[in-house]
């Protein structure tokens, strides 16, 4: 819904070393999305030392962590969905609010990957994978994953399986991280689509221990029960996967390879679910939770094929479905996937079934939008972007409809003021400032356009085109205090960008 930036990043030539090190220490600020923007120091080199697992400290993983996720929207198997990322880093809060002890802020981001699979990377952000959610019956399985993975991210599994088999796994990570260099200058390269598939080899490589996935399923379990989810979910749906895995090892899903299920595990999972069952009947699933399982199984389609496919379900699904929500999401379901095929006469279609009987749920008020947006109809978009966020305004997908709406119907004005709204409440969200000189081109403000441009840049790792931005921005100023405090930030932007050069020469031979 962006309109694509008129400024290219700048490119860099690919170092072929070991970066792990260089990347951990680097000072430049990452946007992680949905999450606090971390600003890093200057550190020097970190010793990651021998054999202790203390030797990658919580904040050098966490700068591991970022320099993977730095490249997340050059990915192309991010979904970079708000709607999506809002419910599963809700839900990641509510689980990480009772860990049994003080971890790191934890990030959950969605994968566009149809296989069962999860992963937790350093520095506390976890992959799901889009079939995971899809094969999920009910939330409460879907936070058993989550909180299993949390539970290796509490007791750094990560950190100690990277330092104790770094023969291995530090190559590997070093090999990911020469890539994301390439990257990191160019959203072109090739190299830039590697990163989430080595950032799950890696977990794979890992192998955590018998005894690890059992303190997860422990940590996890009680995060689960003190969230007051169903704590039969992750003893439910482990199972399921194990049983799939059993009756046919070449159906068996990915998450069964990369986390061993043992009958031990399982009847340790299904024991402690008896003994903090209370007896009642499980809560059921919200309907935040249907509709993000239906819009999943479309995105994770690879092919024109997989999205006839995933309607066709869908369609089915609606007809069986029980319930008014689940019908309703079924319904929402297809009309993304007749959005996502360019069927607007159809989407319209499946999105009058969803709403039959007066149902509404912010994901169908944002399908009305993208309807709207995708027939060339900015007014009508407008008006219902502006009723649905008066509707709905702690959704973050709706401020950015409302912003594009604006820009749409040439409302540039208003647009620049609602962002800056938008940036001071959401700091950690960079598409606002791309959003925001968008706006400042359309009102032909050229030096207030680079100057939000290389914020975006800054805080996407783009160091270097934010400098180039920020130095034409410098050129064309003509007020000296505008002058002034663009040569304050180009002072700060240069003297990141020489300290990372001057520590990726060191590495050069």
């Amino acid at each position: 819904m962006v309109t694509p930036t008129r400024f290219p990043l700048l490119a860099r030539n690919a170092l072929a070393c070991a970066l792990l090190p260089v990347l951990l220490a680097l000072p430049a600020p990452v946007w992680l999305p949905g999450a606090s923007v971390a600003h890093a120091q200057p550190a020097g080199l970190p010793d990651l030392g021998e054999s202790s697992a203390d030797e990658l400290s919580p904040r050098l993983e966490r700068r591991l962590g970022e320099a993977i996720m730095a490249q997340s929207l050059t990915d192309p198997d991010y979904i970079d969905d708000p709607d999506i990322s809002q419910y599963l880093n809700t839900m990641a809060s509510n689980l990480s609010a009772h860990a049994p002890s003080d971890t790191q802020q934890i990030h959950v981001f969605p994968v566009r990957d149809a296989s069962v699979n999860a992963f937790a990377m350093p520095g506390g952000f976890i992959g799901i994978n889009a079939g995971l959610v899809v094969a999920a019956q009910s939330e409460s399985e879907l936070a058993g994953v989550m909180a299993h993975e949390i539970g290796h991210v509490v007791q750094r599994h990560v950190a100690r399986g990277l330092v104790q088999q770094k023969q291995t796994s530090i190559i590997m990570v070093a090999a990911l991280l020469a890539a994301l260099v390439a990257a990191r200058g160019n959203s072109q390269a090739p190299e830039a689509a590697m990163a989430f598939g080595q950032a799950a080899a890696i977990d794979a490589q890992l192998g955590f221990s018998r005894e690890a996935e059992r303190e997860a399923d422990r940590t996890g379990f009680q995060m689960l029960s003190a969230s007051g989810y169903d704590v039969n979910g992750m003893a439910t749906f482990f199972g399921r996967l194990m049983a799939l895995s059993s009756v046919n090892e070449r159906t068996s899903t990915s998450f069964t390879r990369t986390h061993p299920l043992s009958i031990e595990r399982m009847s340790d999972m299904q024991n402690r679910a008896r003994s903090l069952s209370t007896g009642a009947a499980p809560p059921p699933s919200p309907p935040d939770f249907y509709f993000v399982r239906a819009k999943l199984r479309v995105l994770q389609a690879a092919s024109g094929q997989d999205t006839i496919d995933a309607i066709r379900f869908l369609e089915s699904r609606a007809m069986e479905a029980t319930t008014g929500i689940e019908k309703a999401a079924a319904y929402y379901g297809v009309g993304v996937g007749y959005l996502r095929r360019r069927d607007y006469a159809k989407a319209q279609e499946a999105y009058d079934k969803a709403t039959s009987g007066a149902r509404d749920h912010v994901m169908l008020a944002g399908l009305a939008i993208d309807i709207a947006t995708a027939q060339g109809n900015a007014d009508k978009a407008l008006t219902l972007s502006r009723a649905a966020r008066e509707r709905w305004p702690q959704q973050i997908s709706l401020a950015f409809d409302y912003a594009d709406a604006l820009q749409r119907t040439g409302r540039h004005s208003d647009a620049v003021v609602f962002l800056n709204e938008q940036i001071s409440r959401y700091p950690d969200q960079p598409r606002f400032r791309q959003m925001l000189a968008t706006s400042y081109g359309g009102l032909q403000q050229p030096v207030a356009e680079r100057r939000a441009m290389a914020e975006f840049y800054s805080r996407t790792g783009a160091m270097s085109a934010a400098v180039e931005l920020l130095t034409q921005a410098r050129g064309m100023s003509k007020d000296f205090y505008e002058q002034s405090q663009i040569d304050a930030q180009l002072r700060e932007l240069q003297r990141r960008v020489k300290e990372e050069n001057d520590m990726l020469k060191r590495f050069k031979s």
